[in-house]
């Protein structure tokens, strides 16, 4: 866990639903729509990711996210800073020329895309998601935005799920994280 005190990371950790064996069977999945339906736990979560980035030397160029639930996030987030945000896709969805990216999930794989105009060289990109697991999906993103010659200044996500070992991964990659919440188990 972050900087954040205990007791906020409590708060929105009691308002993450665990669903056993979902999408198959041993996997633990954090549902983070909890945190969505009620406006003021919403605008706490909102606010502990927007007032981390409005500091000197934090602040973005622009924010980036992993589809699905990265879009919720960072659109919301992009737009409280005024920055512009970019989505990150599953393979098939952009209709522009695209780069993409071929990584491993906790259960199976999957390819993500980016317009090639999304971000330009030398901008400071937030890069967000809901979740780190295996550390697949952000590390994609990362690659993305990196190959069009932006700088990934930090990951961001609710959740860190610190036994898959991913944000392990991301971290000795050089990728500074910031996450809200972490569970010991998957």
């Amino acid at each position: 866990m972050s900087q954040l005190s205990h007791a906020l990371a409590d708060f929105l950790r009691s308002h993450i639903r665990t669903v056993p064996n979902w999408p198959e069977a041993g996997v633990q999945f954090r549902d983070i729509t909890p945190l969505l339906q009620n406006p003021r736990v919403f605008r706490v979560l909102i606010d502990a990711f927007v007032h981390r980035y409005m500091e000197q030397g934090m602040r973005p160029d622009v924010v980036a996210g992993l589809d699905a639930r990265g879009f919720i996030l960072g659109s919301v987030v992009a737009y409280e800073l005024g920055l512009g945000f970019v989505p990150i896709r599953k393979k098939g969805k952009l209709p522009f020329t695209t780069v993409e990216e071929t990584y491993e999930l906790e259960y199976g794989s999957a390819t993500v895309q980016l317009h090639t105009d999304a971000v330009q060289s030398g901008q400071r990109v937030l890069l967000i998601d809901d979740l780190i697991a295996t550390g697949g999906t952000m590390m994609a993103g990362k690659k993305l935005l990196e190959k069009l010659g932006a700088t990934v200044m930090e990951g961001a996500a609710i959740v860190d799920l610190p036994k898959l070992k991913g944000s392990a991964k991301l971290k000795a990659t050089g990728l500074p994280l910031f996450t809200l919440v972490d569970f010991a188990g998957h």
